[in-house]
């Protein structure tokens, strides 16, 4: 008889961002940052994954902000029937790391009964919910909230983090209660965040007290806590009585599921070595100690990881366990490999004997400034199963993973071959000596890119070492793009999963004098190549530029504004434009960029402006043409993630904001400690604006956070030479 792959055993849920949380005075929404309190069409594009259960907010502060009884089930009545429509079974959430709506928080003594009365009215208005998550992470929301006092209420002692817990523990206690009253059949998957503390000797006993901590809400609820536990003492001295813990031990909440989130900032060490770390790992104050990521140090390789973490799970309790967040927001092949790992941890472990349910794909939609712990409103951006800075969400590779396992449990992708950056020797926070040979991983799964004497080229070859995507980098020697016979030999000879043209004919101003030579590397170069990835169905991404338009329109340009290029360069790329998406209109992706400045090369205009005014030269440049600045890095890492997500037709990819060269100048001087001074307006014949927005989605950072990371990433000296220089 065949026998089912434990790959194929494992269910696939999927799960929302979903946070409520309270910082002072103010809350912040992920359902509404993440534009999901909008789109009732979300949940049919996870249904299209194949998704059939998913983590769901029926969250305590929307329903009833401001009284308890005062409840509005409006938004949560429309997407809970949808979702029933589409067959879709939910993991009722009520608190996800908030402290409650305003009229309550985590140290309120009447905390535990109001969250038991609100789950009593989410299972009566909803009996077909069978599962619940009452309180999501109570130890890590106890931890931020009461301990390092990021969230409401703030506290910063272990006896107000203690006091938080049990009472979100009571309050599953109570609210498991209530809802099985109703729903006698009703499971408890209770999440939390599951890492492992590792030390230098000297500070083993903090590590030690930091890893028994890690099990209290567990613990808490399985009626561990009794006078024999490390713990109890804790609990006694914070003002917890014997009573309050004996009523876990009585009648212990043990969760029906034990839902483990692991994170890569989950697992950590500490050093009191300071100076052996960088100085952004410096701690600020006492104690005297870097916290750092484990995985980051090479003391303790081969002790972290997921399937590490969850087998101690198991077996400190037998009880089943699914995994209920996985996400990383790091770029998209790190993504992948991170959700291929886990998946692949968990199915081994089930093949082992260990109870695994379920693998969860958090953070389907995304999120939005957890960088920062929502502590800054940067807008910092994740994407997920989809990207929401696109109207409609865009399938992102994440998308297509999910879909694989749903239906087949298991995924390929080229990006796979690569090793994520927490398995590369370059992780480290300082150089470790090794050795051998680095640990890689051979394929024939390539990326192919031309133009290696290029900028654009060495950007992209440069990047993707560091994102281990495995490439060769062609120059006019290797491959004559406009040579078809050249093309299908380096085609064949390499066999690239996708091809990456940044070669052409980049001198603006001596386009019109070499009009021949001009469209044969733009134009024809580009149609070659698209043809031929087109007979062998490779993706393929060429680049366009903004000078096809002749910024008449007095806005930013949008990718289905008509071309009008005005010079014979503007002409060539639009050409090029027609011509590839004519030949290869499957595989194709035509980016639009404009005006890209870097760290890594002399010859981009920042470079230029700020060697003029270092010398005390003025600089001059125009004040009527307005571009948007697009910085290289910025556009290597997005044109990797789509090229990853096979996108194709044109997009736009410019740092959003909009400037004249005068004015790009004058910024670059002022944040480089120069004189903005000496940078003056060139005469000029008229006004003009080329800039680049998105109709498809603007997903790079903002154009003064760009400037603002060139200059901490530069890596060039703005040395002095003789001559000033215009720029039009």
């Amino acid at each position: 008889m065949p026998t089912t792959s434990p790959q194929r055993s494992l269910e696939l849920w999927g799960g929302l961002e979903c946070t409520v949380v309270r910082i002072q005075d103010s809350y912040r929404n992920q359902i509404e940052e993440t534009g999901h309190h909008r789109r009732l069409q979300d949940l049919d594009a996870i249904a299209a994954l194949g998704i059939r259960t998913l983590r769901y907010p029926v969250l305590w502060e929307t329903v009833a902000p401001d009284r308890p009884e005062a409840c509005d089930w409006r938004w949560h009545d429309a997407r809970l029937q949808r979702l029933r429509e589409l067959g879709i079974a939910p993991i009722a959430g009520l608190v996800h790391h908030g402290s409650g709506p305003r009229y309550t928080s985590l140290l309120d003594p009447a905390f535990p009964d109001l969250l038991a009365r609100h789950a009593e009215r989410v299972a009566q208005r909803y009996p077909w919910i069978t599962r619940f998550t009452p309180v999501n992470e109570p130890l890590t929301t106890a931890r931020f909230s009461a301990l390092y006092g990021h969230w409401y209420p703030h506290g910063r002692d272990v006896a107000t983090m203690l006091r938080a817990l049990y009472h979100e523990c009571r309050g599953t206690l109570l609210a498991m209660r209530a809802i099985r009253r109703v729903t006698p059949e009703a499971q408890l998957i209770q999440t939390e965040d599951m890492g492992k503390v590792f030390s230098m000797p000297n500070l083993r006993h903090q590590a030690d007290y930091e890893n028994e901590r890690r099990w209290l809400s567990f613990d808490l609820l399985c009626g561990r806590i009794d006078r024999r536990h490390s713990w109890h003492q804790a609990f006694l001295e914070a003002g917890i009585s014997e009573a309050q813990l004996a009523e876990f031990v009585d009648a212990p909440c043990a969760p029906d599921i034990i839902g483990i989130n692991h994170y890569l900032t989950s697992e950590r060490f500490l050093d009191r070595r300071i100076r052996d770390y960088p100085e952004p790992f410096h701690p600020n104050g006492h104690p005297r100690y870097v916290d750092v990521q484990a995985v980051r140090v090479p003391q303790v390789d081969g002790l972290t990881g997921p399937d590490l973490r969850l087998r101690e799970v198991w077996e400190r309790y037998r009880l089943p366990i699914a995994v209920t967040e996985v996400h990383h927001g790091g770029a998209r092949d790190d993504q992948l490999r991170w959700l291929k790992q886990v998946w692949d941890a968990a199915a081994g472990l089930k093949q082992e004997g260990v109870d695994m349910r379920a693998v969860t794909v958090w953070s389907l939609l995304g999120c939005v400034d957890w960088n920062s712990l929502l502590i800054e409103r940067n807008g910092f951006y994740e994407s997920g199963a989809f990207d929401v800075r696109c109207d409609p969400p865009r399938a992102t590779a994440v998308a297509g993973a999910v879909k694989s396992l749903a239906h087949t449990g298991d995924f390929d992708h080229p990006a796979l071959d690569g090793l994520g950056w927490w398995q590369r020797d370059d992780r480290y926070l300082a150089p470790v000596p090794r050795e051998g040979e680095p640990r890689v991983i051979r394929t024939h799964r390539k990326l192919l890119i031309t133009g290696s004497t290029g900028t654009l080229g060495r950007a992209f070859a440069r990047i993707c070492e560091s994102r281990h995507l495995q490439h060769e980098l062609l120059g006019r020697a290797d491959m004559d793009i406009a040579d078809p016979a050249s093309v299908q030999a380096a085609l064949l000879r390499h066999r690239p999963w996708a091809v990456i043209n940044t070669a052409g004919y980049v001198r603006v101003a001596d386009a019109a004098k070499e009009p021949e030579r001009c469209f044969r590397e733009n134009s024809v170069g580009a149609e070659v190549l698209a043809k031929a990835c087109a007979e062998l169905g490779i993706p393929y991404v060429t680049f366009s530029s903004d000078l096809v338009f002749d910024g008449s329109l007095g806005r930013p340009y949008v990718e289905s504004d008509a071309v009008a290029p005005v010079g014979i360069y503007g002409q060539s790329k639009a050409e090029a434009e027609r011509r590839v998406l004519q030949a290869c209109p499957d595989h194709a992706l035509v980016i639009r960029t404009s005006a890209f400045f870097g760290p890594w090369d002399r010859h981009n205009f920042v470079h230029l402006a700020l060697r003029e005014v270092a010398a005390g030269r003025p600089f001059e440049a125009s004040d009527g043409v307005m571009v948007s600045p697009t910085y290289v890095p910025d556009l290597v890492h997005s044109t990797l993630d789509l090229v990853t997500d096979h996108e194709k037709g044109i997009w736009h990819l410019a740092n959003p904001g909009m400037v004249s060269w005068y004015e790009f100048a004058r910024q670059a001087a002022q944040q480089a400690g120069l004189d903005p001074g000496l940078v003056r307006r060139s005469a000029d014949a008229g006004r003009a604006v080329t800039a680049l927005s998105s109709e498809r989605g603007l997903i790079l950072p903002g154009f003064t956070n760009a400037l603002q990371r060139y200059f901490r990433e530069n890596t060039l000296p703005w040395e002095a030479q003789e001559g000033s220089r215009a720029v039009a």
